[in-house]
């Protein structure tokens, strides 16, 4: 199976062109994909809905969209019609069921500080049975920002399957449980998305496991590894950001999958022809 994960930029490539249909043929023929900085009803973009766009674009697969930031749209009437700014996953295989999770906000005072959020799906694979997908995006600030939201991610991850599925256990109204088993809630996953941090960072070895000069990562047994480097690529190599903004060129886009699932890894590699975004899709092959 093919990940690839993508932070869009809104669809504003490098460029400055707004094209949702480039960024969709960047990351056509993935089996799952993770996007971030999808947007809906910004006046930046056109004030159009962004998800439904990309979701035609990219007709044939299961979606859902989580916002974390969540506001009126200013003009809008009566009804639900919201401004909002999140991460989405996108699955050749049905999804499950689907949780979005609000990460740690640093309420700052002066600096902008957003409100960010994972989205999560359990989707049907045909070799491996349900798996956990993670599509997420941290704070851009710094790592003292990112550190609470780390630390849910990895509670996320430990707590999630002895949380059980969508419903768990029984109830007297079948019309509840529709006759079926309760849904999975899997322990093996992948955490996909933007984490604005480097591999040289604390919060990256809390997430892959601290270093041994002698014996390299010691990953837990139910940790996750770095996907990019469990292929064979060196910790430090890889760029995929080049913002202008920042003016460094680092990997701070990442695929993390369960320690489990480490042998399975084929493949992972970054593509540097995109040009949809100020970022690089991160793609993982794995045999499942």
């Amino acid at each position: 199976m093919l990940f690839a994960s993508y932070n869009i930029q809104y669809g504003t490539g490098k460029d400055g062109k707004i094209d949702l249909r480039r960024i969709a043929d960047a990351v056509r023929g993935a089996d799952v994909i993770a996007m971030q900085e999808v947007e809906r009803h910004w006046p930046r973009t056109g004030d159009v809905d962004q998800p439904a766009v990309l979701a035609e674009a990219l007709d044939g697969y299961y979606w859902v969209y989580g916002p974390g930031y969540d506001m009126h749209a200013d003009g809008a009437p009566p009804g639900n019609r919201r401004r909002q700014f999140g991460n989405m996953l996108f699955s050749r295989t049905p999804i499950i069921s689907s949780r979005n999770h609000l990460l740690p906000k640093f309420g700052t005072a002066s600096l902008h500080s957003i409100q960010r959020s994972a989205i999560e799906a359990v989707v049907d694979t045909p070799g491996a049975g349900p798996l956990r997908i993670y599509s997420t995006h941290l704070s851009h600030l710094s790592d003292g920002d990112r550190g609470p939201q780390v630390d849910r991610l990895v509670e996320i991850h430990r707590n999630a399957p002895s949380e059980g599925g969508a419903w768990s256990g029984g109830h007297r109204d079948s019309g509840w449980t529709q006759g079926k088993a309760a849904p999975p809630m899997p322990r093996p996953a992948f955490f996909m998305g933007d984490f604005n941090m480097t591999a040289d960072s604390p919060l990256y070895e809390r997430i892959v496991g601290p270093m041994s000069n002698e014996y390299g990562r010691m990953t837990a047994i139910d940790g996750l590894v770095d996907a990019y480097v469990a292929a064979g690529n060196p910790e430090e190599s890889g760029i995929t950001c080049d913002s202008t903004t920042n003016k460094k060129l680092f990997r701070i886009d990442f695929c993390f999958a369960s320690a489990s699932l480490a042998g399975r890894i084929k493949r992972a590699w970054i593509d540097d022809k995109a040009q949809g975004s100020d970022h690089q899709p991160i793609w993982t092959e794995i045999e499942l």
